[in-house]
């Protein structure tokens, strides 16, 4: 076998190759590939980004032999003492995390560990990660609700969509269906759900009883017989005694949902919908 460079096999008994390089006393694999000489090249090029301190992520070309995460993942290594396994690479309080050799986000120091471990995934313009099972926002680490919107439901404060950096993320609307809006000099929370376009639950002094409105809409809804998977409001703020108490004083003040509601109790419904 050439330098670096290990024969593998399949189950099915097709064989492969699988190149790798020890580098600061740690064996780090570079990947399988189909034939001996390509995965030679990987460790050729592996040995040169390692030795030279010039080559930079920048540097990276789509006919080079290691895939772009190996390349930045050896040059952070390089460079900054510390293996990470995602295409991570370190600053002084924060670390940027590589899609392409000009498309990154950056993140603070303390959300290292998570994406050292989680590698994000982009699909319809939002950003996931693999966790627990589930694909899951990265927004939602940030406090802002899934499928929130840029410019009304939080701020890029800076204007850098990509810059993640808890300094420079201001959520305006915590919980789904609420907006926080001004009425002259006063500040009220607007609620709505969504079927069929969105419906006007009603206006409240604060944001917690706008969000207890909208779970409080979306169960007289289901009450109906409507099916739809209403996402629910969570409020940490409250204990189980407080949320009750909060959900049996707020007022659904929709005419809409309220005549749908007349029409359930003259049909023989059990609750009334506040």
């Amino acid at each position: 076998m050439l330098p670096g460079v290990y024969q593998a096999e399949k189950k099915d008994g097709t064989v492969y190759y699988r190149s790798s390089i020890t580098y600061k006393n740690k064996h780090i694999s570079l990947g399988s590939f189909f034939d001996e000489e390509s995965a030679h090249q990987a460790y050729i090029t592996a040995g040169r980004i390692t030795a030279d301190e010039g080559i930079s992520i920048e540097d990276y070309r789509e006919d080079q032999p290691l895939t772009f995460k190996k390349w930045v993942v050896l040059i952070n290594y390089r460079d900054n003492d510390m293996y990470v396994k995602t295409p991570i690479y370190l600053k002084e309080r924060f670390f940027y995390y590589y899609f392409a050799p000009e498309d990154y986000l950056i993140f603070d120091s303390d959300d290292l560990f998570y994406y050292s471990t989680h590698s994000i995934m982009r699909r319809g313009g939002h950003l996931f990660v693999a966790d627990f099972g589930m694909q899951v926002n990265i927004l939602s680490r940030y406090g802002i609700k899934n499928f929130a919107v840029p410019g009304r439901d939080f701020q890029f404060i800076n204007g850098n969509t990509t810059d993640f950096r808890s300094a420079n993320l201001l959520v305006i609307n915590t919980y789904h269906g609420v907006q926080k809006k001004e009425s002259g000099a006063k500040v009220i929370f607007e609620t709505k759900i969504h079927l069929n376009g969105d419906i006007l639950v009603g206006r409240y002094d604060s944001e917690e009883e706008a969000a207890v409105a909208y779970n409080k809409a979306a169960d007289t809804l289901k009450t109906l017989g409507i099916q739809k998977d209403f996402p629910e409001n969570y409020i940490l703020e409250l204990d189980s005694a407080g949320y009750k108490e909060l959900y049996q004083k707020v007022r659904i003040r929709s005419k809409k949902l309220l005549r749908l509601g007349e029409v359930f109790l003259a049909e023989g419904g059990a609750e009334d919908m506040e």
